[in-house]
């Protein structure tokens, strides 16, 4: 391996780059960048990194959700809080389903870049470059909207910085208190359609609260039940903009990007010699590797080897998107690999990828059924081969969206048009989130029960 530096990536071969017309208006942006203060901290970033190192062990889970690409237009302190919401609510769910701590990451404060497939975008005859996420260009179908504009990336700084000032408030501010939680999953599970499928788990919940309470075990007496541990998230896309907030951690002397917790590589930038890899390598922060169905087990086994060289537990997260019908046949594979080369690793499901279709009235959509199936498929392989299904990383917002089709609220195709928000790809709102927290729910409990010896 040659000698890392932040700019060594610039040496080797790089896909979905935005063409900027004016290189030196860039430079400008990105040398601006590097005198703005960082996002998030190195000590941090190392929290989340023994974090996941329990995940890795099955000692934790790991949830991983939010927005597929935040925008500017719907830049809102309310947007934030209610994605927050949920997670928290799915979180409190999955922690007592499977007994262990669940680490919680947010796909916000940094989640704007997108790849696509195309450079190009046809409507009607005419060809623009693609939309490429907030921070590069604009989505609006004009040849003015479409040319990337560096003023951007400093636009979306700003954006991110205000949205973990205000996640750090919810977290340690008494927001997260545990027991409003629960009352907000009671709230939701009262207005669900399929309220009595989940009521017994949220009853025993409550058995488990007030059964803590009658010990002492209150906010008031430990303060840890008014706050909890939440952090960021995007993927390492546009190398300029990472590479201007990577900076050295006095305490440790190793080099950190600032801009999120984690980063991850997507499923078209993990060339093993390509410059996102390179990149990614010599940072210290945790970092996710989206596998689809396209990798081999001669690759995944030589990408652990790049970026995890030290087989550190927590650095190295395997993001499985492979679509409900693949996920049988492709996952087992990948999984001997890694158990043949012994990288310790935490399997992370990403059922939304690989379930995206098109629907009759001409959305992009994805079913619920298909996002499930996935995900259950995806536990079922890894119990059949020993391992751990570490966690589960999904495409949601807070927001009552009509993205995806099904679930209890059973959204149909005549319902995409209604309030189809999204940027990029359709995401769950915050029902469907918490339907499939509690639909994991009772299979891990199940399994947990099993395992201890009791009936579910």
């Amino acid at each position: 391996m040659t000698q890392w530096s932040p700019h060594s990536w610039r040496m080797k071969p790089i896909c979905q780059v935005p063409d900027y017309p004016d290189h030196a208006a860039l430079e400008a942006v990105e040398d601006r960048l590097r005198t703005h203060p960082p996002l998030v901290f190195a000590g941090e970033a190392r929290n989340l990194m023994a974090g996941l190192a329990q995940v890795a062990q099955g000692k934790a889970f790991l949830l991983q959700g939010g927005d597929c690409a935040e925008s500017f237009a719907e830049f809102h302190p309310d947007n934030i809080r209610d994605t927050f919401r949920v997670l928290l609510q799915m979180a409190v769910v999955l922690t007592f389903a499977a007994g262990v701590p669940v680490v919680k990451v947010g796909r916000i404060a940094g989640q704007f870049a997108k790849p696509r497939s195309d450079d190009n975008e046809t409507r009607e005859g005419v060809t623009l470059p693609s939309y490429r996420g907030d921070n590069i260009n604009g989505i609006e179908f004009t040849p003015e909207a479409r040319i990337p504009d560096p003023q951007r990336l400093l636009q979306g700084y700003a954006q991110s910085a205000a949205t973990l000032n205000l996640l750090r408030a919810f977290a340690s501010g008494g927001y997260a208190d545990l027991h409003n939680v629960h009352q907000w999953m009671l709230g939701f599970i009262a207005g669900s359609p399929a309220s009595d499928k989940y009521r017994g788990l949220a009853q025993r919940i409550s058995e488990a609260l007030d059964f803590m309470a009658a010990c002492g075990v209150t906010p008031d007496s430990v303060p840890q039940l008014r706050s909890t541990a939440f952090y960021t998230s995007h993927e390492a896309l546009f190398l300029g903009y990472e590479q201007a907030l990577t900076r050295i951690d006095s305490t440790s002397g190793d080099w950190y990007d600032t801009s999120a917790h984690m980063l991850w590589i997507g499923d078209r930038t993990r060339q093993p010699d390509g410059a996102h890899v390179e990149f990614c390598r010599g940072i210290k922060n945790p970092i996710g590797l989206k596998c689809g169905p396209s990798m081999t087990d001669d690759e995944l086994s030589r990408l652990c080897a790049v970026l995890n060289p030290d087989n550190t537990p927590g650095r190295l997260t395997l993001i499985c998107r492979f679509g409900a019908d693949k996920v049988a046949e492709r996952l087992p594979r990948l999984i001997r690999a890694v158990e043949r080369a012994g990288a310790a690793v935490v399997w992370s499901c990403d059922p939304m990828h690989g379930n995206t279709v098109k629907s009759g009235t001409g959305y992009k959509t994805r079913p619920f059924d298909r996002i499930l199936k996935e995900m259950k498929t995806f536990f079922e392989v890894h119990r059949g081969e020993g391992t751990h299904p570490g966690g589960v990383h999904f495409e949601m917002t807070g927001q009552n969206v009509t993205e995806c089709l099904g679930g209890a609220q059973a959204i149909v195709e005549e319902d995409l048009e209604k309030r189809y928000h999204t940027h990029c790809d359709p995401r769950l709102n915050a029902s469907q989130a918490l339907e499939l927290a509690f639909l994991m729910a009772e299979s891990l409990r199940a399994e947990r029960m099993k395992d201890a010896g009791f009936a579910a």
